[in-house]
């Protein structure tokens, strides 16, 4: 009887083992695809490594999107509070404009700019982004209500 106990016992640790070592694989393999999404104020808080994946979204500044000779484009995205310079290389969406949501998918490189390999932009005029709808309202600042109204 006190084997077979010891016998559970034992059976029942390495199955924990197993089970603790299957869940440090699987949360390595996600921290490799996994994206999280800041403001540009909370970028200009938090420390990030340099290839650190990251989404960004804001709305883009007015006057702010430049073409530069390397084909490449600096625009400047803002959650009211702070502005990022985005260098986004690639043919942007048809629905990006100034002035309107977006969020890009990249990394912040040395010199402070966002290099984004990602653009997204609405798709309809009442559509923006869940996160970056949420970080407006978090600041107190919101464009369109439920109903598509201007709110604020």
């Amino acid at each position: 009887m006190r084997f077979r106990k010891k016998q559970r016992m034992v059976l029942v640790l390495v199955a924990l083992l197993l089970l603790g070592g299957a869940s440090a694989l699987i949360l390595t393999a996600f921290s490799d695809n996994i994206t999280f999404f800041v403001s540009p104020t909370r970028l200009q808080a938090m420390e990030v490594d340099e290839n650190q994946r990251l989404r960004i979204g804001g709305l883009v500044v007015d006057g702010s999107v430049k073409q530069q000779p390397d084909g490449s484009v600096l625009f400047d995205v803002t959650d009211v509070n702070h502005a990022v310079t985005i260098r986004f290389a690639g043919v942007l969406p048809d629905l990006f404009r100034e002035g309107q949501g977006i969020i890009a998918q990249g990394y912040l490189g040395g010199d402070g700019v966002f290099i984004a390999d990602e653009v997204l932009a609405k798709h309809d005029e009442n559509y923006m982004p869940k996160e970056l709808a949420d970080e407006l309202k978090a600041q107190g600042y919101w464009k369109h209500n439920e109903d598509g109204e201007t709110a604020q």
